[in-house]
């Protein structure tokens, strides 16, 4: 893509729309001062489960959408924006946050790594932390056990402000493998008795990671090779356009700079193109 600014080019590198569609996700259009992040969900409890998010926040509008599979077939799933809006430092848990060793790693133990519900991602409804556990307005997993969800929310200042802090976090898991939860699999939910502790187990996990990058330099971008990141860095043009440069690779995001590439621009050329 090239983009004409007070006759100079800026050269802008993007992987083709396809990406996205690949994975179920359409690429937010994004205005002046539109920020996008792409997150991956990895599996907790062995679940199998894995999923890919993203989030673009335009005003105090949160659009996110989810893609994820390895679900409980036909079971509704309770998700989440998890963590702290005042600056704290939360992350995803692992397996040896299962502090009473019973094999199975419980929302109350892995409150500790990744926080209390800040947005609760129901389907309809309102979406406060008090809706956590409303499963009857979560979105259910087909067949296939897979997920599609998107919803846009009006969300606070303090959420614009460190939604970088906050994690995604689907729940439900089948531990005996009979594509249900019940009480079998892992006993009652600490949460609410009257639930399976299948139904409220954390499934997936994934951090918002990624910093707003600065207006585009005039002449090129830099590009290059470099360790892959596990999330996708927004990029903000000021003068209002933005667009999200996304490189997946087997499952990663690699975007590092190493060296400048400059477009010459011929001068007293007046057609147009792209």
């Amino acid at each position: 893509m090239i983009v004409k600014r007070a006759g100079r080019l800026v050269v802008l590198a993007a992987v083709p729309a396809a990406v996205c569609l690949t994975l179920g996700l359409s690429g937010p259009a994004l205005a002046e001062g539109g920020k996008a992040y792409q997150i991956d969900l990895a599996q907790l409890n062995a679940s199998g489960s894995s999923g890919t998010v993203m989030l673009s926040l335009k005003g105090n509008q949160l659009t996110v959408q989810i893609e994820s599979k390895g679900m409980v077939p036909g079971q509704p799933s309770a998700q989440h924006l998890h963590g702290s809006t005042k600056g704290h430092d939360f992350k995803c848990p692992d397996a040896t946050d299962d502090t009473d060793g019973d094999g199975v790693l419980s929302n109350t133990e892995a409150t500790h790594d990744y926080g209390d519900i800040n947005i609760s991602l129901t389907t309809a409804g309102d979406t406060k932390a008090t809706s956590g556990l409303a499963v009857d307005r979560m979105p259910v997993a087909d067949k296939q056990g897979k997920i599609s969800y998107k919803r846009t929310i009006a969300v606070g200042q303090d959420v614009v402000d460190h939604i970088k802090d906050l994690h995604v976090v689907q729940h439900g898991i089948d531990r005996n493998k009979n594509k249900k939860y019940d009480f079998e699999g892992a006993g009652k939910s600490e949460l609410d008795p009257k639930l399976p502790q299948e139904a409220t187990a954390p499934t997936n996990c994934g951090e918002v990671k990624g910093a707003a990058v600065g207006s585009i330099p005039v002449g090129g971008i830099e590009t290059g090779g470099g360790s892959a990141q596990h999330a996708s860095a927004p990029v903000t043009v000021r003068d209002g356009a933005a667009i999200t440069v996304l490189a997946l690779v087997a499952g990663a995001v690699a975007l590092t700079r190493k060296r400048a590439v400059t477009v010459p621009v011929r001068r007293g050329n007046t057609g147009g193109g792209a």
